[in-house]
């Protein structure tokens, strides 16, 4: 193997490892600083808490690997969890679905108008994001009502264990494996990976472009509300001030675990790494004791920094190998 070639597939496995890597160091560290850090318990609500980002970075990470990104989904999982509690007054299926129904709508008209207009998706989805929270608001009487999950099956699938995790943990699983199946294994994951790395080009080989969007930013929207679902039957009640800015940690998450803001690379698995990176920065800021939560997101947005700075070094040193 030759010096460039070496280069390559280290500045690769660093791109697409490196939050891994990072994860694994601070794990060592915690446990080695922190006597309660690495206990069952402790791994056990890092796990749960990240899972439902989890479910939203994994739409991110067809969205951003197409070579878009979708601001509307933190106001999209608030709105999936005011519908769900609303409606689990009528029985599991419709708390289920409603929310599944509206914001996987959204996702698909927000993926009509980008794919057949062609308007930038950071505009497009800044206008959901605020059309979808003030859709939020008139439900929710500007946040003054909070409806209760009053339907103990749907509140059994947030709130059930199993093994020490809850439910949404195995679904996120699920998701995860499936989307990895999907990306990687199917033409629809590999038409996503052409949009990103050249639409033009894709367009010009007979990839189905717009097609292929609009069905990317559904899945988003669907993930995103399937999220807040899943997240009202835990907490028994649609709460409407989580969730805001959920955007941000997405992108960060996905971002963090290797895919390109430019598009055309990454995978599920990075991000996954970078939803639990997350997670255990919040967890050691926990353990430290005297730093606020809010010292998460100074943390996390000089992780973001450093990664996409590294990306952007790592992709001019390729070029110029």
């Amino acid at each position: 193997m030759t010096t460039v070639t070496r280069r390559e597939e280290i500045g690769r496995v660093l791109q697409q490892h490196g939050a891994l890597m990072v994860l694994g160091v601070l794990i060592v560290v915690g446990t080695l600083a922190f006597d309660s850090f690495a206990t069952v318990g402790n791994a056990a609500s890092v796990v749960v808490s990240s899972s439902f980002l989890a479910v939203v970075a994994i739409g991110m990470t067809f969205v951003i690997i197409g070579g878009g990104i979708d601001l509307s989904v933190g106001s999209l999982f608030v709105l999936g969890g005011v519908l769900a509690a609303a409606g689990s007054r009528y029985g599991f299926a419709a708390a289920l679905l409603l929310p599944l129904a509206v914001c996987g709508l959204v996702g698909l008209v927000q993926g009509l108008i980008i794919a057949r207009t062609g308007l930038a998706p950071f505009i497009v989805t800044l206008a959901g994001l605020l059309g979808v929270r003030g859709l939020m608001l008139a439900i929710s009487d500007e946040g003054a009502t909070t409806y209760l999950v009053s339907d103990p099956a749907f509140a059994a699938l947030g709130q059930g264990e199993l093994l020490g995790l809850t439910y949404p943990v195995y679904v996120t699983i699920v998701l995860v494996l499936a989307a990895m199946v999907l990306l990687q294994r199917t033409g629809f994951g590999q038409n996503v990976y052409a949009i990103g790395g050249n639409e033009q080009a894709a367009a010009l080989m007979g990839v189905p472009v717009a097609r292929t969007k609009v069905l990317v930013y559904l899945m988003s929207g669907l993930l995103a509300g399937l999220a807040g679902a899943l997240n009202a039957a835990r907490l028994s009640s649609g709460v409407t001030i989580l969730g805001i800015g959920m955007e941000l940690d997405a992108i960060a998450a996905v971002v963090i675990g290797g895919t390109l803001l430019t598009g055309g690379a990454g995978g599920v698995t990075g991000t996954v790494a970078g939803v639990l990176l997350l997670g255990v920065i919040q967890s050691l800021i926990n353990q430290v004791g005297n730093l606020t939560s809010s010292f998460q997101q100074v943390v996390s947005g000089a992780f973001l920094a450093l990664v996409v700075v590294a990306q952007r070094l790592l992709s001019k040193a390729q070029r110029l190998n």
